[in-house]
C-alpha cells in the first residue's frame, strides 16, 4: 500500500511566522506532527511519503504514485485542502481526511472516500484493515479517548528537519477546564491523558539523534492539565538535559493557574522552558465569566503574568475581542493591559464560534449564527461569525485599531522594555552557529533595511547589551517576531478613526 500524506498551507497569521521565517531562513514554523504520528501507526510494510505544502509544492506524479492520499488539516487550512482535493479528484486518487477541519465541516468534503473523526489510536487499526481489503467505510469515529501509552513516536524520516524553525512533541491531550469558545475538550476531553515519561524522552532522543539542537514546542493545549504527572516529567527532563549532551529549549501552552504553583514554574525553567502561551483572553471580568474562564478570575491577571515572567518564563498571550459583555472601551482596555504587563507576543483575535463548542450551541439556539468560520481569528471577514451584541462595524474598527496600536514600532519597543523590567531569565539559552547567522541577518534587515523600525531596533540592541545581556537571545527573537507582526498587522493610522491616536 502506498500512502501520500499531504499537509495543506497554513493561513498567513500569527502562528505562521511567515515573515520571521525569511530572516531565519526556514521554510515553515512547525512540522505536521499529527500526520507524522499517524504515519507511524500505519503498517510498517506500507510505503509512506509526505508533502508539506508550507515547505514545497505538490506534484501530480506524487499524487498518481499513491493508492491513498491522507490529508490532515485545521479549519484555517480549508482553502488549501479544497485545492488539493480538487487535484486528487481530477486524477482519480482516493482521499482520506482527518483533523479539526473535517470534524467541523464534514458536509464540505463529500468527495473524500473516507473521513476520520477523533483520535487516531483507536481508529487506525480498523481503517488499515479496511484499506487492505478495499472496503473503506465513509466515516470512522473514535468511541472515546484512548490512553497515550500506545502512541508511537512520529515518523521523523518523512521530513527534512532543516526545513523547520521549531520541532514539536506532544505530551498530553485534554484540558480540565470548560471554556465556552474552546473546542479542545470537544476533540480531546476534559480528563488530561499523558504519555509516559519514557515515551517523551524517547521522542526527544530521536530528534537529538537526527541532529536537532533547536527549540521544541510541546504542543499540548494545556501542558499543566495534570500537575502531578507533569512535575514528574519535568524532573525527568531536568535529568535528561544534564546527562549526555542534550541541548534543547522548550516552550508550550498552559492555563493561567500556572502562576499559583512556584514549584511548577521553577521545574519548567530548570528543564529548559523559556516561554509559555497563556489564554488570557481579556481584562474584562464580566467577559471572562461569560465564557467560563474561571481560572482567569482566581487572582489578578496582571499579578499572574508578572509572577510567571518573574520566574523566567516569557508570557505569550492569547486575547479575544467580541464577547457579549465587552464594554465600549474594551479596545483601550486590551491595549493598556498588554502594554502595562509587557506581553510582547500578544496574539489578538476576534471571537469565533466553532461547531461542537458550547458557544456555537448557544448562539445557534439564540438564532445568532451567520456563516462558517475561516478558522483564522485575525480575518475580519472570516471570524466573528455570529450576530454580535456590540455594533459589528464598531468591533471591527476597534480590533483594527488595537492591532495597529500594539504592533506599531514604538509601542512594540516599549512593550519589550516593560517585559525586561520584570523578566528574570534563568534557563540557559543555547546558541548554535546558525543563531549567530540569524542575528547577523537581523542586523541587516531590521537594523538597516526596515526603515520603519530600525531606530527602535538599535535602541533596544544597545539596552540589551548594556542592561539585559542575560536575555539577549530572547530580545533578538522578539525583534524578529515583531518584524513578522508588523508586516501582518501594522499600517498608518486609518483616516477618520474614532479611536485615539497610536501612542506608547
Amino acid at each position: 500500500m502506498k500512502i501520500l500524506f499531504v499537509y495543506p498551507l497554513v493561513s498567513e497569521t500569527f502562528w505562521s511566522f511567515k515573515h520571521a521565517l525569511r530572516l531565519v531562513r526556514k521554510k515553515a514554523a512547525f512540522p505536521p506532527l499529527g500526520a507524522l504520528t499517524v504515519a507511524a501507526m500505519l503498517p510498517v510494510s506500507w510505503e509512506k511519503r509526505l508533502v508539506d505544502l508550507n515547505v514545497r509544492d505538490l506534484r501530480d506524479e506524487e499524487l498518481l504514485w499513491a493508492d491513498y492520499v491522507f490529508i490532515s488539516a485545521m479549519i484555517a487550512q480549508k482553502s488549501s485542502t479544497l485545492q488539493v482535493a480538487g487535484r486528487c479528484q481530477r486524477l482519480g486518487v482516493k482521499m482520506v481526511g482527518g483533523g479539526p477541519l473535517f470534524r467541523a465541516y464534514p458536509d464540505d468534503f463529500t468527495d473524500f472516500d473516507s473521513l476520520v473523526f477523533g483520535e487516531a489510536e483507536s481508529i487506525i487499526p480498523q481503517l488499515a484493515k479496511d484499506m487492505e481489503k478495499g472496503r473503506l467505510a465513509r466515516f470512522y469515529s473514535a468511541s472515546g479517548f484512548p490512553d497515550l501509552d500506545s502512541a508511537p513516536p512520529p515518523l521523523w524520516d518523512l521530513i527534512d528537519l532543516k526545513d523547520y524553525a521549531t520541532m514539536s512533541v506532544q505530551y498530553s491531550r485534554g484540558c480540565p477546564f470548560n471554556c465556552e469558545f474552546c473546542d479542545v475538550i470537544v476533540m480531546n476531553g476534559r480528563v488530561p491523558r499523558v504519555k509516559r515519561n519514557e515515551q517523551v524522552l524517547a521522542e526527544l532522543d530521536a530528534l537529538h539523534a537526527r541532529g536537532w539542537r533547536g527549540s521544541v514546542f510541546i504542543v499540548d493545549d494545556n501542558f499543566i492539565g495534570n500537575k502531578e504527572k507533569v512535575k514528574g516529567l519535568l524532573k525527568a527532563l531536568i535529568a535528561w538535559q544534564k546527562n549526555g549532551q542534550h541541548r534543547m529549549n522548550f516552550f508550550t501552552e498552559a492555563s493561567v493557574n500556572l502562576a499559583e504553583d512556584p514549584e511548577l514554574m521553577s521545574l519548567m525553567v530548570q528543564a529548559g522552558f523559556n516561554k509559555v502561551f497563556l489564554g488570557l483572553e481579556t481584562p474584562v471580568e464580566d467577559a471572562l465569566r461569560e465564557c467560563g474562564k474561571a481560572q482567569n478570575l482566581r487572582r489578578s491577571l496582571s499579578e499572574s503574568v508578572l509572577a510567571i515572567q518573574g520566574s523566567g518564563l516569557a508570557v505569550m498571550g492569547g486575547f479575544i475581542i467580541g464577547f457579549d459583555n465587552d464594554p465600549p472601551d474594551v479596545f483601550q482596555k486590551q491595549v493598556n493591559f498588554i502594554q502595562k504587563n509587557g506581553i510582547v507576543t500578544a496574539m489578538i483575535g476576534l471571537l469565533t464560534a466553532i461547531p461542537g463548542t458550547r458557544l456555537y450551541t448557544r448562539l445557534e439556539e439564540e438564532g445568532r449564527m451567520l456563516f462558517k468560520s475561516s478558522g483564522d481569528n485575525t480575518d475580519v471577514d472570516g471570524s466573528l461569525n455570529f450576530i454580535t451584541r456590540m455594533d459589528r462595524t464598531k468591533i471591527i474598527e476597534g480590533y483594527r485599531w488595537v492591532m495597529n496600536s500594539v504592533y506599531s514600532p514604538e509601542m512594540y519597543y516599549n512593550r519589550i522594555l516593560a517585559f525586561l523590567r520584570t523578566y528574570r531569565p534563568r534557563a540557559k539559552t543555547y546558541l548554535e552557529n546558525s543563531d549567530l547567522m540569524i542575528f547577523a541577518r537581523s542586523l541587516w534587515y531590521l537594523g538597516i533595511v526596515d526603515n520603519k523600525s530600525r531606530n527602535y531596533y538599535w535602541k533596544l540592541l544597545r539596552k540589551a547589551l548594556s542592561n539585559y545581556s542575560d536575555a539577549f537571545g530572547e530580545i533578538v527573537t522578539m525583534e524578529i517576531y515583531g518584524y513578522h507582526f508588523r508586516k501582518l498587522f501594522w499600517n498608518a493610522e486609518p483616516e477618520g478613526s474614532d479611536f485615539p491616536p497610536v501612542a506608547p
